[in-house]
């Protein structure tokens, strides 16, 4: 361990005051360095003036032209050639065309037998018994009558109040019951313009030309687009092109000559309209006002008295309104047609 040296008074009186400074006189003042001149600021150069906005208005463009729908003029309707070939169309798809002139739709027997409608050369069913009997109180009204002209005595109207009352089912077997007469020629018109079903259920493409487009064209010949089905006597028309003035078509004088012309076509025809349900479009009440009779369909245990009553004031353009019961579970009556099929040969 190191050992300490004591100071002494001188030394400790040094180390407390500065000896030295009276010796070395006073310390010389520290020199600054000037400071710099403050260099003078440029003065702004002036900025050009903004030129002025001047907005320009634009000219409005030019509304766009309306489209105008041209319909086109089919060609005039040559002499109906030989029927050559019949057309099997067993289901509706968007690819298959309508018959050509020459050709003859050929109606889905299978499909109408699975849904249980009247199969054209089938055998005696109990519906095509209850049918043969609306037919025959038709044609018994037709023929009785003569207090109006022939293109609306033979034209049938088949509406209902509301959907699924079975008015295109009824359409149809009526239409199949009346081609099997010998003197009568049937035309099945799809009058349903907002949900045409009645030609798809037939087997037939619901494609081409129809009804509203011979309303539409005065030009048209409407009898160029009926269809001919291999079921003789049976003939359908299309409902033709989507539009929005239907019931405005069906309303002018159009129709009535339209009408001349299917029913002059043939003078045993009698033309069946499948139309919307009259509580649903306006359609069937502008077509009461053109045909003789009026078949509603009424769905049993389904359409109320007040929707009834409802149609059949719609219909009064047509002064001969009928009432068809469809889907009754009893017969009160006590028909059974269909289960009488022979004779009992007695021994």
């Amino acid at each position: 361990m190191a050992k300490h040296t004591p100071q002494s008074l001188l030394e400790r009186a040094a180390e407390l005051y500065d000896f030295g400074a009276a010796i070395r006189g006073p310390a010389p003042a520290p020199v600054r360095a000037p400071a710099p001149e403050p260099r003078p600021e440029p003065e702004p150069r002036p900025q050009p003036a903004p030129a002025p906005v001047v907005e320009v208005a634009r000219a409005p463009e030019p509304a766009p032209a309306p489209v105008v729908e041209i319909a086109r003029v089919p060609e005039p309707a040559a002499e109906p050639a030989p029927v050559d070939r019949v057309v099997r169309a067993a289901a509706p798809s968007a690819s298959r065309g309508r018959p050509s002139a020459n050709a003859v739709a050929a109606i889905d027997r299978d499909a109408l037998a699975e849904a249980g409608y009247i199969v054209p050369e089938g055998p005696v069913t109990g519906i095509a018994e209850e049918f043969r009997l609306i037919k025959r109180q038709l044609l018994a009204d037709i023929e009785g009558r003569h207090d109006v002209a022939d293109d609306r005595l033979r034209s049938v109207l088949i509406a209902s109040a509301q959907p699924k009352s079975g008015k295109t089912f009824c359409s149809i077997n009526l239409a199949l019951s009346l081609a099997g007469e010998r003197d009568v020629e049937v035309l099945l018109v799809d009058g349903d313009f907002l949900k045409p079903d009645a030609l798809a259920t037939l087997g037939i493409p619901n494609s081409g030309p129809g009804l509203i487009d011979a309303l539409a064209d005065p030009a048209a010949d409407p009898e160029s687009f009926v269809i001919r089905t291999d079921v003789p006597g049976l003939s359908v028309l299309p409902a033709g092109r989507k539009a929005n003035n239907v019931p405005e078509l069906l309303a002018s004088d159009r129709t009535r000559e339209v009408l001349a012309k299917l029913v002059a076509g043939d003078r045993r025809r009698i033309i069946l309209f499948d139309s919307p349900p009259a509580l649903m479009a306006s359609h069937a009440t502008v077509l009461a006002g053109h045909v003789g009779q009026a078949l509603v369909v009424v769905r049993a245990d389904q359409t109320t008295e007040a929707d009834l009553r409802e149609t059949i004031g719609l219909l009064r353009g047509c002064d001969h309104v009928s009432l068809i019961l469809n889907g009754a579970g009893l017969a009160v009556t006590g028909r059974k047609f269909g289960a009488y099929d022979g004779y009992d040969h007695a021994q």
